[in-house]
């Protein structure tokens, strides 16, 4: 016996739209796939998930190259472009984390009472003479050179690079690229960043007519370059913020205070993008250029990665890590056992 899903249809009759009834006993099986409820008809199918997502995808994709068909490199769609918005966590608003205003207001006047080695670089020493092109590519330089290195080896090497004349896309095109090895040492993984050198100045000249891309976008496709070193260069030589620049500091600081988490868990973020999304969901942005020097001055005298110095912080009452990562008594005072007399 068959009968129907809606047992009262008196009252739909009058429905402007029509309505398909369903009967268990008129359902043909789907032999090849048991999700279909009519294999005849495609509108009224059940499809895979891994099916929608690959259309998406598809139909994403064709927007892009549709909306750019004169650039050579398309970027590659992202989850968030295809992803629901009711399901995509990074779109949600997130509430700020409590008394965020008066943590950083107490950073700040930390930061004015103790020097920190960030304070000692002049980004600008030398290059504000350049022309605009010029200056330009010697920020994106000095950016590549910084990751992993010690600001002021950073700064020393690309001084060397300035006085021999090769903080131009032109001049390190024709350079050689033991020359540019040779300048930049001792930053870390100096043999690697001459080879990226060499093809990012490359690229600049023939690409951008010796100037260095304008948007995030291209400049990610620049060897070496992450979102980290495409959101400083954004800032510094575009005067454009679509960003914060996330280093190792900002990450580690910015998890030990709470401000930051995963999507959709209150665990701590893995890597420094992560922070940087997470970060960007809450904090104004009139803050996203300055928070990155003052939590790196921070990082470098305070909430140092070992042993933070919680007792003199002035914040630690709003820091839920504050004293859990200090050495226990044990571990700094180990005895030595007399030695035996001969």
């Amino acid at each position: 016996m068959s009968f129907s899903l809606l047992r009262n249809t008196a009252h739909l009759s009058s429905l402007p739209f029509p309505i398909r009834f369903i009967s268990f006993t008129a359902m043909p099986k789907a032999r090849k796939n048991p999700l279909l409820l009519n294999p005849g008809s495609e509108d009224d199918r059940v499809v895979p998930k891994n099916r929608v997502r690959k259309r998406r995808v598809e139909m994403i994709a064709k927007e892009v190259k549709t909306e750019s068909p004169d650039k050579k490199f398309l970027r590659h769609p992202e989850i968030e472009d295809f992803a629901n918005k009711s399901d995509n966590v990074y779109s949600q608003s997130i509430q700020p984390p409590a008394n965020w205003e008066r943590v950083i207001e107490g950073i700040r006047s930390m930061r004015l009472s103790e020097h920190a080695p960030v304070d000692s670089i002049d980004p600008d020493e030398g290059v504000t003479s350049l022309q605009p092109k010029e200056r330009r590519f010697a920020v994106l330089v000095g950016s590549l050179l910084s990751s992993q290195t010690k600001g002021h080896v950073t700064h020393e090497a690309n001084q060397r690079l300035l006085e021999n004349g090769l903080l131009s896309a032109d001049t390190m095109d024709k350079a050689d690229e033991a020359t540019i090895k040779s300048l930049i040492y001792p930053v870390g993984f100096y043999t690697r960043k001459a080879q990226h050198l060499k093809q990012v100045a490359k690229i600049c000249v023939s690409k951008y007519d010796g100037d260095i891309p304008s948007t995030v976008d291209e400049l990610l496709l620049l060897p070496g370059v992450g979102p980290k070193i495409a959101h400083l260069v954004m800032i510094m030589a575009w005067n454009k913020v679509e960003g914060i620049c996330v280093d190792t500091h900002v990450h580690r600081v910015s998890n030990r205070l709470g401000w930051v988490s995963r999507p959709g868990t209150k665990q701590a973020t893995r890597s420094p993008e992560e922070t940087r999304v997470s970060l960007q969901q809450w904090l104004p942005k009139e803050e996203w250029v300055s928070i990155n020097l003052l939590l790196v001055g921070f990082g470098q005298t305070i909430c140092t990665p070992l042993r933070p110095r919680c007792a003199k912080c002035t914040i630690s009452k709003f820091c839920p890590s504050a004293f859990k990562e200090i050495s226990s008594p044990a571990s700094t005072s180990k005895t030595r056992r007399p030695k035996k007399e001969l």
